[in-house]
């Protein structure tokens, strides 16, 4: 037992020492990111707004309803032109009934003077009285075409596809014409960052940003994210460069939502060293030189290279990694 006990540990030695791995530290040029907040927003807010003044006669959406292009979210309606429209329609029976007696007495006129019984002048008159009602006739018929149209518009539509955010009216009320309706968010959501100008020379289109976990997910250790800047705004607001970044699966956000952002503010030179260098013993963070001597460390930042270190290496040194 003695002999196997022995010939495991210069087996475990062995094993160590072939698995050993020797990391040259040395200066990696590092991206400086500083951790924001960002607000979860629609790429554009479509309103929907009433055509006609009236009162909300359906209303056919709430809040957070999915809508399409072109769906009917509500229905205005006007008493007073359904009034119009029949008073017109009666107009419009009397002035067919004008129009029917001109043209009746202008074919017995057009019959007498073929016979030559009726004058030019009789003729002539007949002929501009069935003119005359024609065209009355013409005239109220458009007149009851506006009014159609008027009531037509009456519905008001979605202008996009998206999802309803605010509904300021309720069934019954009187809207004005221009009143808005209902409020649309586009599909498509971005997240809007708003920066102290002195960043503004680090920010640029196409710019990769890291995306922090969603609300309490943030401390169960999730993973972040990739999004990329789609659009920096020219102008400055108040002191802030306004930026917004593309990143995939915010449909279930809410609007007006936060969520944190790790963005670059320039770049600078630090020390790395993989994650498995590093060990921690009675509550000290040590890291194993080549020359076997253990160095007291203190870690900073992970970076996709490695673990940033802020005291304890120099550069050149070489650690050992298991």
């Amino acid at each position: 037992m003695r002999r196997s006990f022995l010939a495991i540990s210069i087996l475990s030695a062995g094993a160590s020492s072939v698995f050993a791995a020797d990391v040259a530290v040395k200066a990696t040029v590092v991206e400086d990111r500083k951790a924001v907040i960002a607000t979860v927003e629609p790429v554009r807010q479509l309103v929907a707004r009433a055509r006609i003044g009236g009162t909300i006669a359906q209303l056919k959406v709430k809040e957070g309803d999915e809508v399409a292009a072109g769906v009917e979210v509500a229905t205005v309606a006007d008493q007073k032109l359904v009034l119009q429209m029949q008073a017109l329609e009666q107009r419009i029976r009397s002035q067919q009934a004008q129009r029917d007696q001109a043209r009746t007495d202008f074919e017995r006129i057009q019959e007498l003077q073929r016979r030559g019984v009726s004058t030019q002048t009789q003729l002539d008159q007949a002929r501009t009285m069935l003119d005359v009602a024609e065209r009355n006739l013409a005239a109220m018929q458009a007149d009851y075409s506006v009014i159609e149209q008027q009531m037509s518009e009456g519905a008001v539509v979605a202008p996009g596809a998206g999802r309803v955010l605010s509904v300021p009216v309720s069934q019954g009320r009187v809207v004005l014409p221009g009143e808005i309706v209902a409020t649309i968010a586009e599909d498509k959501y971005i997240l809007r960052l708003r920066l102290p100008e002195r960043h503004a020379q680090f920010m640029q289109a196409g710019q990769s940003v890291q995306i922090g976990a969603r609300g309490l997910q943030s401390a169960t250790g999730e993973t972040t994210r990739e999004g990329r800047v789609r659009l920096v705004y020219p102008e400055i607001q108040a002191g802030l460069v306004i930026a917004d970044v593309d990143v995939d699966g915010l449909g279930n956000y809410f609007a007006g939502e936060r969520t944190r952002v790790y963005v670059s503010t320039g770049k600078r030179d630090a020390l790395l060293v993989p994650p498995s260098a590093i060990y921690t013993r009675a509550g000290v963070q040590f890291v194993r030189l080549k020359s076997g001597a253990e160095i007291v460390v203190q870690p900073g930042e992970a970076h996709p290279q490695g673990v940033e270190i802020l005291s304890g290496l120099r550069d050149g040194d070489i650690v050992v990694t298991p």
